[in-house]
């Protein structure tokens, strides 16, 4: 009984261990150099886990702050989901946070310079508080204390920083389209030229035709033998050119494109019987 209550007590402890996990760190130092300060120049200081510094960390106009160390759940070091430095204004409350970059070790770093903070923190005049946060999934408790307080310091010879004014929506001033006009056809004496044109070439496409062998007798055979579809074929290519025309002078594309479609499918079915009828007559030996 006594060995199987020690079992007990153990297996208890180990749970209550595992359910008081919580994140935190540790390796935490905290490092500000100046511009031209050289390898080793500057302040370094570390802190740890609860224990925030004592001394405000002063940040130049021209200085880099860098914070480096590993986040650990429990007392083992372990990759966070999120960890992040969070800048807070006590008098205003206004807060902005900036990421540490972490290793699958739990190691990670951020810096920080004046191109970094809000305008709001450069022109404060009193110190910012500067808490670690760090938070991950599961049943461990997240980390936020705060770890020092960050003191901004501006460069006297530079002018004070100024913040642009914020977008304010409301009534605008009314806005006056301008629409371009719509398409002219060309001018009248272009189309009677080019009109013109065609119409001289009807009679040089008939002298063509005949001279190419044409056999206008057989029309009444044609006619005859398949009347729908020549007529219908006719009447479609009559039909586009008038399509055409209305298109050029008064229809827009879309009025033109449902009725060339029908005519263009007449055209078609019409077509391919009219052919299928001088097939005939040709392998009969009539043309």
């Amino acid at each position: 009984m006594k060995f199987s209550q020690l079992i007990l007590a153990s297996a208890t402890f180990c749970a209550s261990s595992v359910l008081a996990a919580s994140w935190g760190f540790e390796d935490a130092t905290i490092s500000v150099q100046g511009k031209g300060s050289g390898v080793g120049g500057g302040v370094k200081e570390k802190f740890s886990a609860g224990s925030p510094l004592s001394n405000p960390i002063a940040l130049g106009s021209s200085d880099t702050l860098k914070i480096i160390l590993t986040t650990t759940e429990g007392k083992t070091g372990k990759r966070a989901h999120q960890a992040f430095l969070t800048l807070k204004e006590p008098v205003t409350g206004l807060e902005e946070s900036f990421p540490f970059t972490l290793k699958e070790s739990g190691k990670g770093k951020v810096d920080l310079t004046h191109k970094d903070l809000p305008t709001q923190f450069l022109t404060n005049t009193s110190p910012v508080e500067a808490s670690i946060v760090i938070g991950s999934f599961g049943s461990s408790k997240p980390y936020n204390s705060k770890a020092f307080t960050l003191k901004v310091s501006l460069d006297a010879s530079l002018p004070p920083p100024t913040s642009e004014t914020p977008v304010r929506y409301g009534k605008q001033p009314e806005i006056h389209h301008i629409f371009r006009a719509d398409p002219q056809s060309p001018p009248k004496i272009i189309t009677i030229v080019f009109a013109a044109a065609v119409l001289a070439a009807v009679p040089v496409l008939f002298g063509a035709w005949l001279m190419l062998g044409a056999n206008v007798n057989h029309l009444g055979k044609a006619m005859s033998g398949a009347p729908v579809a020549h007529a219908l074929f006719f009447g479609s290519i009559v039909a586009m050119e008038g399509i055409f025309f209305m298109y050029y002078t008064t229809w827009n594309l879309f009025q033109m494109l449902p009725v060339a479609g029908v005519v263009g499918t007449v055209a078609f079915l019409s077509g391919s019987r009219a052919l299928t009828e001088v097939q005939d007559r040709r392998v009969a030996g009539l043309r």
